[in-house]
């Protein structure tokens, strides 16, 4: 890791975030992580992109050292944080990077908010409207989903994933021979560590809770789902998450989209293949 990395504490939308700054650029690069994980999912690419820009890893909503309120975690109430993210940082306009619940939140920012984004990436996570076609209409897809379902019951999803201090991340994490190669004993450990905190899984599951009972709301109304930055989909083809049918037709809402996809990472794109991510990610950026 970079010698400049900066711990921050900063306050959005009503709650206290941690954030992982590097990096003095005069434009922003913010890092969205997903689930189960937090800024450290990064580690990868902060000290690469911080000689060019200014970096900025925040911990989600309610996951790690950010504030963990009972209430708030809606599509549009996601969205905001990172709207007033960006502004409590200085900036406008950001590059955007999101990866699985993170690349949910930079998609619906780009959809619902396009004054703000600059250039957006999607690392292993679908354009929304093309997730919700495949669970409409494609049975592997409603198959590779059913976590989804199972996370919106009340604590029992909590008790498992707990279960024998956590010992459901060492499975989520080396679900492919890859990943079991790249997760070692210390990296696991710390991503238990941050959800052992109090409160922190079930905000990271109420994540999926508020997605299925309110859906995005008002968030998409009138934007056609379409989104305007140039956009660049990393996927790793491995993803046991996703069903390869999510990717196809993704140009009908995104007019400029470039995709790179990496036939041997799986669903944790960013830290199991982290070369070629940051070659793909640099190029697009300085295009």
């Amino acid at each position: 890791m970079p010698a400049s990395l900066e711990h921050h504490y900063l306050n959005a939308n009503g709650i206290r975030f941690h954030v992982v700054r590097a990096g003095n650029g005069d434009r922003l690069l913010l890092l969205l992580h997903g689930f189960p994980e937090f800024w450290w999912s990064w580690r990868h690419q902060i000290e690469v992109f911080a000689a060019h820009y200014t970096v900025v890893a925040p911990d989600l909503r309610g996951y790690n050292e950010t504030e963990k309120p009972a209430r708030g975690y809606e599509l549009h109430v996601l969205v905001q944080d990172v709207v007033e993210l960006i502004q409590t940082l200085g900036f406008q306009r950001a590059y955007v990077a999101g990866h699985d619940w993170g690349g949910m939140i930079a998609w619906s920012l780009a959809i619902a908010r396009p004054e703000r984004v600059e250039r957006l990436i999607a690392l292993n996570m679908p354009h929304p409207a093309r997730f919700y076609e495949e669970l409409q209409r494609n049975p592997e897809q409603r198959r590779r989903s059913r976590y989804i379902l199972f996370f919106q019951i009340p604590w029992l999803p909590e008790a498992i994933l707990s279960a024998n201090h956590g010992a459901a991340f060492d499975r989520i994490f080396r679900s492919t021979p890859i990943d079991r190669a790249v997760f070692d004993n210390e990296t696991i450990r710390r991503y238990k560590q941050a959800m052992a905190r109090p409160g922190a899984l079930t905000a990271a599951l109420n994540y999926y809770r508020a997605i299925g009972r309110h859906g995005a709301g008002d968030l998409f109304r009138g934007t056609g789902m379409r989104v305007r930055a140039p956009t660049l989909l990393i996927w790793g083809e491995q993803d046991v998450a996703f069903a390869p049918e999510v990717v196809r037709e993704t140009q009908r809402f995104v007019p400029d989209l470039r995709i790179c996809s990496l036939p041997h990472a799986s669903h944790w794109v960013q830290q199991v293949a982290p070369d070629e991510v940051n070659a793909a990610m640099k190029a697009f950026l300085e295009a």
